[in-house]
Order: structure tokens, then sequence, then C-alpha cells
């Protein structure tokens, strides 16, 4: 039994200190790439988790200052994760400019729904191990873990339709913070059912944390694929479309959709060439005769209009 403690405790603090190593080769090649500037939400956060670290690991949690540091490091890092969603949308919808917007709108109203959420659970809690904004915090945390579950589903499901690469690093971002926050969610269901205790907890935990440094380091170290404009289907275009008629839409009682409609259905009979049996001499007569016909039909629509 002692020495299976002294593994675990060795495992312990060996995930911990690996934690800071791979945050600064982060930090270090966003520096160097210039994407502290692109993902600001991003750096911020992997610098407020070495912040973390540096206050937790000499004091180990004791004296109150220490205390009180670390839970506002928390915080900073709860709203600095949601930030990183927002950054990683942005991203995503760089080409969409009308779904970019309808989407902050709605991330800002999940925002909010996030902190009245974590609010009301705060004061209705009768926990007594924790105070109500220490509740507060942790019920945003785990709020975010599950947008974060939701943001990569997301990019998962429709990489392909919105013509992302998944070696891009906006992907490889909220793959990183996804993957963690499934792991973090299944033990904390774990934690509360009774089926695991620490020190396997933090184990699985930090564990699954470290392996979401090393992709971020990884997909850093790689570069990112340029956003291909051919790549960029139909399917969103027709989103984009429809939102941008929404927003703006035309009178109703404009005609120039139904001309509009006429001109196409008038070129597209005069655009097939013609038959290589014909004269030389009918071709021309027949190019007049359908030009002629889509002048009768736009005359016949004004002529309508009028009347």
């Amino acid at each position: 039994m002692r020495d299976k403690a002294m593994i675990l405790y060795y495992a312990y603090y060996a995930l911990w200190f690996a934690q800071p190593a791979l945050q600064l080769g982060i930090a270090a090649l966003m520096l160097r790439r210039g994407l502290h500037r692109q993902f600001k939400f991003f750096f911020g956060y992997i610098a407020t988790q070495l912040v973390t670290f540096g206050i937790t690991f000499p004091t180990q949690g004791r004296g109150t200052a220490a205390f009180y540091l670390y839970w506002t490091c928390s915080a900073v890092s709860v709203a600095f994760g949601f930030g990183v969603i927002h950054e990683v949308f942005v991203d995503v919808f760089r080409s969409f400019h009308t779904l970019r917007d309808l989407g902050t709108v709605l991330f800002k109203w999940a925002g909010l729904v996030m902190l009245l959420v974590a609010g009301v659970v705060s004061v209705s809690s009768n926990s007594t191990t924790m105070a109500p904004w220490m509740q507060a915090i942790t019920t945003t945390q785990r709020c975010l873990r599950m947008i974060q579950v939701g943001m990569v589903l997301f990019l998962l499901f429709f990489a392909r339709y919105l013509g992302i690469s998944r070696r891009r690093h906006s992907f490889g971002i909220a793959l990183g913070f996804g993957s963690f926050a499934i792991v973090e969610l299944t033990l904390i269901a774990s934690w509360v059912g009774n089926h695991l205790q620490n020190p396997w907890m933090s184990i699985v935990n930090m564990s699954a944390y470290n392996l979401s440094l090393g992709l971020w380091l990884g997909y850093l170290v790689a570069k990112s694929p340029e956003r291909n404009a051919s790549n960029t289907l139909l399917q969103p275009q027709r989103w984009e479309q429809s939102l941008s008629d929404i927003q703006h839409p035309l009178p109703a009682d404009s005609l120039i959709p139904m001309f509009e409609g006429m001109v196409d259905r008038a070129l597209s009979r005069t655009r097939p060439d013609a038959p290589s049996g014909d004269k030389p001499g009918t071709a021309p007569m027949a190019r007049s005769a359908a030009v002629g016909g889509s002048s009768f039909s736009l005359s016949g629509a004004e002529a309508s209009t009028k009347s």
C-alpha cells in the first residue's frame, strides 16, 4: 500500500510539473508566430494558468492570500475560456459575415444565461463546504465545459459544410477544450455518484488536461492551412443569403425579382450553340428570333404592370 501511495504521489507531481512546461511552450510559440494577436483570449488563458501554478505550487493552498488569489485566477480563467469560444467561432465564420453576426448575438445571450444560472445555483445552494461566490465560480465553470463540448461537436459535424480544415489552429483549440471538458464532466458525474474518489480523480483529470496541452502544442507547431475559397460550399452560402434577405427584405411591390427571372429564362434559351447541321445563313435569324422573343416578353411584362 505504501509503494502504491508513493507511485501516485510521484505521478501527481510529475503531471503537475508538466503543465507549466507545456504552457510555456505554447506561449512561446504563440509569441514567436504572432498568434497571440489572433487568439488573444487563448493566450490570456494560458498566461492565467501559468500565474495560477505560480500561486498554488509554492503555497500548496495554504494562507488566506493564496486562497483568494487562486479563486480569483479561477474566475479570470473561466472568463478567458468563454472568450476563447467566441474567438474560435469568429475564425470559423470569418467568410460568412451575417452568420458571424448572428452567432455573436447568440453568444452574448448564452453568456448572460450562464451567469444567471450560476447566480441562481449559488444563492439556492445550501452547501456548508463552499461559500456562495465559490459555488458560483464552480457552476459557471461547469456551464462553460458544457458549451465547450457543444462547440467541438459542432465543428466535428459541420467542418466540411464550412470548408474548415481539421488542421486549422482554431479547430485544434476547440478540440483540446472539448476533449478535456468531456473528461472533466464525466469525472464530476462519477464523483457525485461515488464511483470514483481521489487520488485517482485528480490523476485522470490532470492527465486529460496535459493531453489537451500537448494537442495544442502540436497544432501550434504545425502550419495552419489557409481557407481556400473553392472549398466554401453552397449550403452555408445559402444560409448567409437567407439571413441577409431576412435582415434586408425587398419591398412587397418590387418587380426586380420577376424581371430577373424573365431575363435569366430568356438568356438560358440563347446560350446553346446552333446545331452543326444548320446552314450558315439561318443562325442569325434564329438568334434574332430568340432575342426578339425575350424583348417581347419584357415589353409584355411592362405593359401588364402599367395597366
